[in-house]
This record gives C-alpha cells, structure tokens and sequence, in this order.
C-alpha cells in the first residue's frame, strides 16, 4: 500500500471526526507465539500513531474502541492485564498528549472500572480540558445497546417527574443523553483485521458513517494505512440518504 498525500490528491479536507474499531491484537501475538497480552501492549503502539497521524492530518476527534462491556467475559487473566496496560497508558501517556495539544475523554461505563483508574482517568480529563488540536476519545467498558438503554432509561425518567413532554423527544433531545454528547457523529469509521462487523460499537451514531475495512490487524497498523482510509473517505459520496449531484 503506497502512501497518498492528501495534497498531492487536490483536498485538504480531512474527515472531522474518525473511529477505530482496534481489532487483531490476539491474532497478532497467537501468530507469533506470544501471550496475548503482547499483542496488546503492541497495538498500543499503534495507538500512538494514530493520535500523530489524526493530528498530522487536521482531523478533529478520534474516538478509539478500547474496551467492550462484552470484554469483561474474557479470561480473568487476560482482563487484569489489560487494566494494567490501561494503567500504565493513563499515567505515561497523559502528558505527552497534553504536551501535543489533545483533548482525553473516555466514554462507557466507569462503574465496572476500579476505583484507582476512574480516578487516572478523570485526572487526565482534567488536565487535557482546555486542549483543542485534537479530541481523543476512547470507549472503555462501553456498549452501543447498553449507551442507547441509558438513555432511554434517562428520558422516561424526566418524563414520569414531569419534566419532559413525551412530545418533545425528538433524535437532538436523544443524543443529548448519550455518552457522545457535545461530540460529532463519525464521518468516518475504520475496522482493522478484515472483520467487517461494527461490534455493538456507536450503534446511534454510525447512522452515516463511511466504514472502511483494512486487512491488517491492529499492532502493525500505520500512518499509511490511516491515510489509506482517510482517501478512501474522501473519494465517497456522502449524500446522507438523498439523491447524488
């Protein structure tokens, strides 16, 4: 795969907002003999090209599939290694980003997270908050059906106390109560692996998504296959269930 520059193409529009479904790290180390958690701690080295090639590339969020709440039903020791990659990441990285001028958020359900990472992570939020390049947000302990559940559950609360008319439901009231509040749907999507399947991930918010398949599995993913999707994207027709020109 050869890498394309964006200018050299004729555009400099990039994508506003990019989501990556990071999938293959177990493959990846099973293929070479290695734990799992090798493949991990090897993605999260992709993980750190991605951040650079969003910023490199203008774009404006990047939200990265961190964690499922399905990912819970892992082996128990695979779970703990894990959580202690997230913590190494929450306290080595956090700077660095902020140093780049990006923004962390992370979206999910925080009450199945130990207390010490809620913690890391609502640090980190509060020292990235007033950065603008870029606005990483990675979805731990997250679930497109359970976020969608939430905020129903959140709507008919207001509703029974009275405080909302079930006529005033409309799909801004409904996405005001999800996880993503305040941040743009995805423009663009990119799986990794060669799976083609969204993974109970952003179900509301990929309604008009551009999703883009990549063969590759997420440890050996780089700015030249971020690139490659990013053309992809920009060579597609977006016409939001309307006719084209």
């Amino acid at each position: 795969m050869k890498a394309v520059s964006l200018k050299d193409q004729g555009t400099t529009t990039p994508p506003n907002h990019v989501a990556i479904i990071m999938d293959g790290n177990g493959r990846w180390a099973q293929a070479r003999g290695l734990p799992r958690i090798a493949g991990h701690k090897r993605g999260a080295e992709s993980v750190r090209k991605s951040v650079e090639s969003a910023v490199n590339q203008g774009i404006s969020y990047l939200t990265l599939f961190g964690f499922s709440s399905e990912n819970w039903k892992r082996p128990l020791d695979e779970v703990t290694d894990l959580m202690g990659l997230l913590r190494l990441y929450l306290k080595t990285e956090i700077t660095k980003l902020d140093d780049q001028g990006v923004r962390f958020l992370v979206i999910g359900d925080r009450g199945k997270l130990s207390d010490d990472i809620v913690n890391l992570i609502e640090t980190a939020e509060r020292q990235t908050a007033d950065n603008s390049r870029l606005t990483l947000v990675v979805a731990l302990s997250y679930g497109g059906r359970a976020e969608i559940v939430q905020a129903a559950r959140k709507i008919a609360d207001d509703v029974s106390m009275g405080s909302l008319k079930a006529s005033d439901i409309n799909e801004d009231l409904f996405s005001s109560r999800l996880f993503t509040n305040g941040i743009p749907d995805p423009d663009l999507l990119i799986r990794t692996s060669g799976e083609q399947r969204i993974s109970n991930f952003l179900l509301w918010q990929l309604a008009y998504t551009e999703l883009v398949f990549i063969d590759t599995l997420w440890p050996d993913f780089s700015e030249e296959h971020f690139e490659y999707a990013v053309k992809e994207y920009q060579g597609r027709e977006r016409r939001y269930g309307t006719t084209g020109a």
